[in-house]
């Protein structure tokens, strides 16, 4: 019985503790010294290259911070890596110019980026011919 409830003390400490260090991480986040609420944030900027870590810089009246950003090396470039999209199945391939199109509406604009509303992506069509039975083997030989 006193096992029981020394384990229930433990775990009603270990509940608390939890719930406070998860208070500190609010607070700290929600600290950061500007009282601020119309931030104006620009583009993510690469350290290097066209992709990987790099910053954004915020205004707000007279103050200015910088963001820690990433830029996945796959994003498309014509859209910008703060627009998001969803995008629709790849069309049929178009004899006439041997690419196969597909579009994207918006779905979200980070950082107040200006994103176009719907856009178009094309890529040349695949030259092999996909089989339809994927997972089948031929049959076993006696």
């Amino acid at each position: 019985m006193q096992v029981r409830s020394l384990f229930l003390l433990l775990a009603l400490i270990l509940v608390a503790a939890t719930a406070e260090a998860g208070k500190n991480k609010k607070e700290k986040a929600k600290k950061d010294g500007s009282k601020c609420e119309d931030w104006r944030w620009g583009p993510c900027v690469p350290n290097s290259k066209d992709c990987g870590l790099g910053y954004r810089e915020g205004t707000c009246k007279d103050e200015s911070k910088k963001l820690k950003c990433k830029i996945p090396c796959n994003w498309k470039k014509k859209f910008g890596a703060d627009c998001k999209y969803k995008f629709e199945s790849w069309g049929g391939c178009s004899a006439q110019t041997g690419l196969k199109t597909r579009s994207g509406i918006l779905k979200k604009a980070l950082y107040n980026a200006q994103c176009e509303e719907t856009v178009y992506v094309t890529k040349p069509c695949s030259s092999k011919i996909k089989s339809k039975s994927k997972g089948q083997f031929p049959p076993l030989m006696s």
